[in-house]
């Protein structure tokens, strides 16, 4: 037989550990002996030991106190290693304690030797399993992005298969869509199905930080070379060395920063602020924004070369209210993620009345506002098993009754009409430009002429 790592035998009595370790070793385990607290310590914090025979009673105190003090930081140290106690202080009260505590198994001197190899089989047999268990989880959860991209809608399931294709090339990715609508959750997904999935994932979000200190973050500086510098600083091109840097509202930096991430992304090369030799990174680029650089570009708030530079391929997630095949199961697994505030730990379901409410609201925030909406809604029903209107935020709003007296329309009456409004404001807030109004509500041109004839708004 042969232990795929070694076990840790820490006893102070040489005995012991001559007739108990030879025992094991005669078993087909490695078997690294230690005598003391702080030699065990060292051994344990150098190597994977899966399966840790301890007593309890050990050098320089011997006390059971300090010894059950060293089990738990053992175990808070590296969970997944069983401990199996064997020691002279056999009484009851000190079983449960170290059992409380996490041991495994607790065994009394003497121990039987055939009892004691049973022990040590099913304690390896367990950490096998779980780390089988661990593993095919991680698989898992890589295979699904690692993220909740749930959807089953056409545009969903368009954007989430152009990820799936284009995540094992090295091209640059560019996702856009509304705020909200799982950018980055979508970005991850691209890292997670790449080949640089056991690099890092670095997200900054370009428009939260003024642009002195953006590019500091971006490309870090050298102690000194600003006041406050009081130490060097890496970056996070560097962070990402080897994995993906994401750039979330790359619209919102400046043109004079666009310039040096061009170069960063063209030559591989960063200069750290205040630093007189560049630095060579290997990183993947993902962007994202919910402005047109299209626009922008045409405009002259962003530059033509970094655009073609970072749009390799475009990823456009759709807005929460082009998804309305999606709504009740995203709902669903909101409400699942927020059954831990449940009273009863149970996760609250839609009444049919809170569900035709989801589907007659705008949802401006998307996801964002939906994950809240469940959250809230959860923590008001209370002791109900169902989430009820009145749980919901918006509806008593204006928004949504006033087309319609309360159960006089049907759902397809409400939606017409909710939509017809937010056509309406879509062209007010855009000037009338039909070209604009297409484009902000995620339409073609020709798809919003034919709602504006059905609508007598021509």
């Amino acid at each position: 037989m042969s232990a795929p790592h070694p076990l840790l035998l820490v006893d102070d009595d040489a005995a012991f550990r001559k007739v108990y370790g030879g025992l094991l070793r005669d078993a087909g385990y490695e078997v690294v002996e230690a005598a003391d607290r702080p030699s065990a310590r060292a051994a344990f914090d150098a190597r994977d030991f899966p399966l840790v025979l301890l007593d309890l009673m050990l050098p320089p105190d011997g006390s059971v106190s300090a010894g059950l003090e060293g089990l738990a930081a053992l175990l808070s140290a590296k969970p997944g290693t069983k401990v199996i106690v064997v020691s002279g202080a056999g009484d009851t009260r000190h079983t449960l304690e170290a059992v409380r505590l996490g041991a495994y198994d607790f065994l009394t001197k003497p121990v039987d030797p055939d009892v004691l190899l049973v022990v040590v089989q099913r304690a390896l047999a367990r950490v096998t399993l779980e780390r089988q268990v661990e593993t095919l989880r991680s698989s898992l959860t890589r295979a699904a992005g690692g993220v909740s991209l749930v959807g089953q809608s056409a545009s969903f399931l368009a954007a989430t298969s152009l990820a799936e294709r284009v995540a094992a090339s090295e091209l640059p990715v560019l996702v856009t869509g509304e705020n909200g609508t799982g950018k980055e959750l979508l970005a991850r997904t691209v890292h997670l199905k790449s080949r640089r999935h056991d690099g890092p994932f670095v997200p900054i979000n370009c428009g939260a930080l003024p642009e002195s200190l953006l590019e500091s973050a971006l490309f870090g500086h050298v102690k000194g070379s600003f006041t406050g510098a009081t130490k060097d600083h890496r970056g996070l091109f560097a962070e990402a060395d080897g994995g993906t840097l994401f750039l979330d509202e790359l619209g919102d930096m400046s043109p004079s920063l666009q310039v040096k991430v061009l170069r960063a992304l063209e030559t591989g090369d960063i200069l750290p602020v205040g630093a007189d030799r560049p630095v060579q990174v290997d990183v993947r680029l993902i962007s994202a924004t919910h402005q047109d650089l299209g626009r922008m570009l045409q405009e002259g708030a962003f530059r033509e070369d970094l655009y073609w530079r970072v749009k390799g391929v475009e990823i456009r997630l759709p807005p929460l209210r082009e998804r309305s095949a999606d709504l009740p199961l995203l709902a669903k697994h909101f409400l699942n993620q927020c059954a831990h505030l449940c009273p009863d730990g149970r996760a609250r379901l839609l009444s049919d009345a809170a569900a035709e409410a989801l589907l007659a609201h705008a949802w401006p925030g998307n996801l964002r506002e939906l994950r809240h909406e469940m959250q809230r809604a959860t923590v008001l029903a209370g002791e109900r098993r169902e989430i009820q209107p009145e749980d919901l935020s918006f509806t008593g709003s204006e928004r949504l009754h006033a087309t319609r007296a309360p159960g006089t329309t049907t759902l397809a009456q409400k939606v017409e009409a909710l939509e017809r409004r937010e056509i309406e404001e879509a062209l007010r807030r855009l000037n009338g430009n039909r070209t604009h109004t297409a484009e902000a509500l995620g339409l073609s041109r020709q798809g919003l002429l034919k709602k504006l004839e059905r609508f007598g708004l021509t």
